[in-house]
């Protein structure tokens, strides 16, 4: 383990593998030029279990959590090597028409609580601390509604892993040694043109999802298309089914017609996720594209280590900074990005054959 914790302690993981909550903040900033912004962030990351132990005393019942996750580049600019082996920027697709894009961002917190006075009042002390040495990006206050659903009326959430195989679906292990109990995170927002699919019929809408709208139960194979979002997002190795852990939220603002989810994706490895993605975008076979995107377009899209609170606990803020040319321009030595095309998107089979599950 880096930053001077023992080998022998047992690696803590953070709170990824948590039971839903009704409220949470996902707040996404950028490390500004200088300094200060590894001084102070360094700082809070040996902090932030004390500081979510005095806000979550206030209502100890209330579930408050905060996971607490770094880009690519802020990692080399934070801690240097050893880096996650898998972690690198975003990889954007496009597909006739179709953008997962990729956004800035350096660090991710992802608050939950019951409450979302228990969101708010983490974020607050979190910008407290770092507010003048980073740029928010991006701050959503996603919220649960009614049983579970999404703004599109349909479950989210239900074949999440449970127990020891959410741990395993999630949680780094002896494949890259020296972040054992991390997590890899991916986020995109997506806005929902509700008007156009609410005028689908309900058939129509099941079609897509692939799963029932009222009872949310699977619509069996010899019904359910292959471009479902439930067929294509179901990722299978050596026969057997690699999950991921999702924590997607509602959010929107009424008055400005604004309907959205906030997608987050807790996995082992990126790369299961990043599967996904090209399924859904370019589809599976091309072309097979998932028609929720007929209706849903991403407008962020973030690629973040979540390393253990051991970890965390262990960072220091007077360490030095790596020396240069210690890693690359986005250190990924272990494992290289794709190459772009001209337009700085992925081709298709870009990032297949690079899913590593131990």
């Amino acid at each position: 383990m880096a930053n001077g914790a023992k080998d022998e302690v047992p690696e803590v993981p953070q709170a990824v593998v948590q039971p839903l909550t009704r409220a949470a903040i996902f707040l996404v900033v950028t490390l500004n030029p200088g300094a200060g912004s590894r001084a102070a962030v360094r700082s809070l990351c040996g902090d932030l279990a004390a500081l979510l132990r005095a806000v979550g005393f206030r209502d100890l019942e209330g579930q408050l959590s905060c996971v607490m996750g770094f880009g690519s580049q802020a990692w080399d600019k934070l801690f240097g090597p050893p880096r996650p082996a898998e972690l690198h920027p975003f990889r954007e697709i496009r597909a006739d028409g179709r953008h997962a894009v990729s956004t800035p961002g350096d660090l991710m917190f992802h608050i939950r609580a019951k409450r979302m006075d228990l969101c708010f009042e983490l974020a607050t002390q979190i910008m407290a601390r770092i507010g003048t040495v980073v740029t928010t990006v991006d701050e959503v206050h996603g919220f649960r509604y009614f049983d579970d659903r999404d703004l599109m009326g349909f479950v989210d959430g239900t074949e999440n892993p449970r127990g020891p195989a959410a741990t395993d679906a999630v949680l780094v292990g002896d494949e890259d040694a020296d972040f054992i109990g991390g997590s890899y995170v991916i986020i995109q927002k997506y806005l929902h043109d509700l008007g156009a699919w609410n005028a689908l019929s309900t058939e129509a809408q099941e079609r897509i999802i692939g799963r029932t709208k009222l009872s949310d139960i699977e619509l069996e194979d010899t019904v359910k298309p292959t471009s479902a979002h439930s067929a294509l997002t179901t990722i299978v190795e050596d026969g057997k089914e690699i999950k991921i852990l999702r924590d997607n939220m509602p959010f929107g603002q009424a008055g400005k017609g604004d309907f959205g989810t906030y997608f987050i994706g807790y996995s082992r490895s990126p790369a299961t996720i990043e599967q996904m993605l090209i399924n859904m975008f370019v589809g599976r076979p091309p072309g097979n594209y998932d028609r929720l995107l007929d209706f849903s377009r991403a407008i962020t899209g973030n690629l973040f280590f979540a390393p253990s609170l051991t970890f965390l606990d262990g960072v220091t803020p007077d360490q030095p900074a790596a020396p240069a040319g210690a890693a690359g321009p986005s250190g990924d030595e272990a494992s290289p990005p794709a190459s772009p095309l001209a337009d700085g998107s992925l081709g298709i089979g870009s990032l297949k054959g690079d899913i590593r599950h131990e």
